[in-house]
């Protein structure tokens, strides 16, 4: 036995409480699935019995494979095992027969689902509960769940909780109602935090060099197989899709949490069953065991805090394998290299070697003028991963002001500058705070299709703020302060417009001028088609003006209502497409920062489908007033023009 097992496993058959704690791929798994079936064996628990033991997990992978410990370790035995987790299909059938399970293994919102919703369903003779990386079950993304699923659980329990980095807080504990447990860490007199047989290294690096870094490192590790993590969704989704495009030399592969579950366990195993790429979210974080097979685990984003750097780390040298890991901090986030060393995790600290990195910046914006759809894909990635630095707790550590933005639009490619409203964000001019910035609702129009414009800086009373001056940053020496983007010789896309170009027009070029001829070709004084002529001098005919403009003036008026018939068309197919787009970008994809990807991932557990419009037919005439079943719409008696205006009604009012 390792560890962990040999000092839980006592108290656990005992029938005590316990809080378990012990480094990344120690082998919690089996310290409490061992006492599950034991106490059920004792009990001599039958499927009449209903369930007996409950244990969650805060991911459906995690969830997976402590399923699949368990199918393995209790083959033995006649107790009946049931996986319930969000994503897949089959809720009626588990309604059906998950009164009839001894042990389940669950996420917590699709557990709490079954509880609101299937009849019949019973956990009064509960023995046993068992939070799997409870410190991340008992934080507030899942209070919403966790909480109503306790309260509806028998006091009189046996709780087992494990975790690599364990929670102590008395309101948690108090949650759970535990009596006198047991507090075990095999590891806490230990050297290090994490495995003796990790080599960590971090290294620092410009945000606007990230990219460039992360290309390099993968196209000189084609023959392992590397774990990438990234704050946000749609970070991973365009680094995923760009260098897929740019084809590394090695299989690339993306996970997070709004993919499918068949898809994700897909993609899960196709990285276990050969050497690949694999970007992803802190979905992955916790837990999952790669069979000692992931060789590099690169966070190319700071994690929020040292237990999230614990977690992904041990996705790496699990079971006294050798691993090795590798952390991009910018130079603003070198508070971290600190927090680590005082939590007893051994990191090596370096710079990058300019001369050796290969710049993509150049080929990302390329890729997106042929591309025009992932250009939409690197904005998003722009603003979730700026809005996951604005809402981190630490600020000692994660300051957007000190991040270079323009410099960072440019290294994914972007022609312009994304446009992006903080709030509260307080930002240097002259060495002293004077103005903050104010962040529009996540579900804005411009956060999810971003025009390409400059970033427009206004301070609360509306007095416009010099672009030059944001951001500004501490020098070197700690006095006064300089630009973040000057002097850093960061190359830039060819095609980016210079923010700081502005358009002059010369007041002393030359004026043009127009000259007519008459029918033999001589050339004829201004106005002459007006003019009456006389023997003695050249007069205008005032008649002959006044016909002349008003002739003029009804052709223009005609064209100018025609343009604008037209330019109204084509506005309003614009705002038509861009409001279909937006509502499926809100449908794919929710605005995310880190630090709530477990949240999402929970809400995901539930279920519950969105409810869908429903579908409207028109009657012959097109007027939309009745329904009919199975009718259609007329296309022949209905223009395009109203065609488009009914859509854009019919989205207007969903």
């Amino acid at each position: 036995m390792v560890d962990i097992q040999r000092a839980a496993l006592p108290h656990a058959l005992c029938g005590r409480d316990i809080l378990g704690a012990a480094r990344t791929g120690s082998g919690k798994t089996l310290a409490f699935v061992i006492p599950v079936l034991e106490k059920l064996h004792k009990e001599r628990w039958g499927p009449e019995d209903g369930v007996g033991c409950i244990i969650i997990s805060p991911t459906r992978e995690l969830a997976a494979q402590t399923f699949s410990v368990l199918n393995k370790v209790g083959k033995f035995h006649k107790f009946s095992a049931g996986l319930l987790i969000g994503g897949r299909e089959g809720v009626d059938v588990e309604k059906e027969r998950v009164n009839h399970m001894n042990v389940l293994v669950c996420a917590p919102g699709r557990l709490l689902q079954h509880m609101d919703e299937t009849p019949n369903f019973e956990c009064s003779n509960l023995k046993i509960l068992i939070l799997d990386e409870a410190d991340r079950v008992l934080d507030s993304a899942f209070k919403g769940q966790l909480d109503p699923i306790i309260s509806q659980l028998p006091k009189r329990r046996q709780t087992l909780l494990f975790s690599a980095t364990q929670t102590k807080k008395v309101k948690d504990l108090a949650r759970l109602s535990l009596r006198d447990p047991e507090y075990i860490s095999v590891h806490a007199e230990s050297v290090t935090a994490t495995p003796t047989t990790l080599t960590q290294t971090v290294i620092i690096v410009p945000v606007e060099k990230k990219l460039d870094m992360l290309w390099s490192f993968i196209k000189s590790h084609l023959n392992y197989r590397i774990l990438v993590f990234l704050s946000t969704k749609k970070q991973v989704k365009f680094v995923h899709e760009a260098f897929n495009k740019l084809r590394p030399g090695i299989p690339l592969k993306s996970l997070h949490g709004k993919m499918s579950q068949e898809k994700r366990m897909g993609v899960y195993s196709q990285f276990i069953e050969r050497q690949s790429v694999l970007f992803c979210t802190d979905v992955l974080a916790r837990g999952l065991d790669f069979d000692k097979l992931v060789d590099w685990v690169v966070q190319v984003d700071c994690p929020e805090d040292v237990a999230s750097y614990i977690h992904r780390v041990g996705r790496t040298a699990r079971f006294n394998a050798s691993g090795k890991s590798l952390l991009f901090l910018t130079p603003s986030e070198e508070k971290m290299v600190e927090r680590l060393q005082e939590a007893r995790i051994p990191v090596k600290v370096t710079k990058a070697n300019s001369d050796k990195l290969q710049e993509v910046s150049r080929l990302l914006a390329s890729l997106l003028v042929n591309f025009p759809d992932l250009q939409t894909v690197a904005q998003r990635a722009f603003i979730t991963y700026l809005r996951s630095i604005h809402k981190r707790r630490d600020k000692e550590i994660f300051d957007v002001t000190k991040l270079s933005i323009e410099d960072f639009s440019a290294s994914l490619g972007l022609p312009f500058t994304p446009r992006i409203r903080f709030a509260n964000l307080k930002t240097k001019k002259k060495g002293v705070f004077e103005s903050s910035i104010a962040l529009e609702p996540e579900n804005d129009d411009e956060d999810n299709v971003v025009a390409p414009t400059r970033v427009v800086k206004k301070d609360l009373l509306g007095e416009d703020l010099e672009e030059e001056d944001f951001p500004l940053r501490p020098n070197e020496e700690g006095k006064g302060v300089e630009k973040s983007n000057k002097d850093e010789g960061v190359p830039m896309p060819g095609t980016r417009v210079s923010k700081n170009k502005k358009l002059k027009i010369s007041q002393h070029r030359p004026s043009g001028s127009r000259v007519k001829f008459d029918e033999e070709g001589n050339p004829v004084a201004p106005l002459a088609i007006v003019a009456a002529t006389t023997e003695t001098e050249v007069a205008l005919d005032e008649e002959a003006r006044k016909d002349y403009y008003k002739k003029l003036g009804e052709q223009l008026r005609k064209v100018d209502h025609e343009d604008k018939k037209v330019e109204r068309e084509k506005r309003r197919e614009k705002r038509m497409k861009e409001k279909i787009k937006r509502k499926q970008g809100e449908m794919e994809e929710e605005e995310e920062e880190e630090g709530h990807e477990g949240s999402a991932s929970s809400e995901e557990e539930t279920g519950r489908k969105r409810k869908r419009a429903k579908k409207m037919y028109f009657d012959d005439n097109g007027d939309g007033d009745e329904e009919k079943e199975g009718g259609k719409i007329n296309t022949d008696a209905i223009s395009i023009a109203e065609l488009e205006e009914m859509a854009l009604k019919l989205i207007t009012q969903s």
